[in-house]
């Protein structure tokens, strides 16, 4: 990316895309794991994704980093944005309940501006971004309901897997800010590439996926989950972590749970709750806070 201001109309509308983008992941995986195991599901996913990457690169007659400094940084960004928590995410989705793990999912942007603040210190931490976060939880609590909160701690593993999952997401949102420079699709691609070759081999031993007979349903989310809410979804995460902030790139985890309400009510004619209403203008002022940039200051022409 260069050093030229973003448009803010068109980071936030890429916002908006990928949280739909991995706001649907959630159901990708839920179907896929129905037939397929979850390191395996998610090697597959990994590889890919990576595949159409390379694919694409290929096509724009690109080419990967040769460098053994820039492969490492893939490997490193790989574990936290896509081994580690996609794995945990799978495992902890077959025993926890839909609400309490949206709500779970939703606390990236907190840890990611608690690390900003306290050890990177790589971005300007203002208060209004505090309050966006604040705001962003307070809305989501909102609107799935508070009564999700219920059931924190009967799945306890569970529930730490999904909370471990998100702190790699604010650590992963922090570290991608190093790949500025880079054209987005290639630590996309050259992380995906990693975790792919990471978890084949754990799927080989531990899964004998050959052995495996997974229903058209799951392949066909496998699919869906591989080529948008992985390929095109990290893509466009990477722009947005170099335009948009560590802390404003986590805001797509708010904006997922405003979206499958949009569609709800667009596409499935279900009613919204005043309190949902409530807890959806929260999540927008908190994901504005948290990701529109402050004016700048114009300093008096000196006479």
């Amino acid at each position: 990316m260069t050093g030229e201001r973003p448009n803010t109309a068109l980071e936030l509308t890429l916002l908006l895309i990928l949280s739909a983008l991995w706001g649907a992941s959630y159901s990708f995986i839920k179907i896929g794991v129905e037939t397929i195991p979850p390191v395996t599901l998610i090697a597959a996913r990994t590889a890919i994704a990576a595949a159409i990457l390379a694919g694409i690169i290929a096509w724009r007659g690109m080419a990967l980093p040769g460098d053994a400094g820039s492969w490492r940084r893939f490997l490193f960004q790989a574990c936290l944005n896509s081994v580690i928590p996609f794995t945990l995410i799978a495992w902890a989705e077959q025993t926890t309940a839909a609400g309490l793990a949206t709500i779970l999912n939703s606390t990236s942007p907190i840890f990611a501006f608690l690390m900003t603040a306290f050890i990177t210190r790589h971005e300007p931490v203002l208060g209004r971004k505090l309050l966006g976060v604040a705001l962003g939880l307070i809305g989501i609590c909102l609107i799935v309901g508070i009564q999700a909160l219920g059931g924190l701690g009967q799945q306890l593993w569970a529930q730490l897997a999904i909370v471990a999952a998100t702190v790699c997401y604010a650590g992963a949102a922090i570290f991608g800010k190093t790949f500025k420079g880079l054209d987005p699709i290639m630590p996309a691609a050259g992380s995906l590439a990693c975790g792919g070759i990471i978890l084949i081999p754990v799927s080989l031993v531990v899964d004998h996926p050959w052995a495996l007979s997974p229903s058209w349903a799951s392949i066909s989310a496998l699919l869906g989950l591989s080529a948008l809410s992985t390929a095109l979804a990290l893509v466009i995460y990477f722009r947005l972590v170099q335009t948009l902030g560590s802390v404003g790139a986590t805001a797509q985890s708010y904006l997922r749970v405003p979206i499958g309400m949009a569609i709800s009510v667009i596409f499935l004619g279900e009613a919204v709750s005043p309190v949902a209403w409530l807890g959806l203008a929260c999540t927008v002022f908190g994901v504005a806070a948290m990701t529109i940039p402050a004016r700048q200051q114009v300093e008096p022409a000196r006479v």
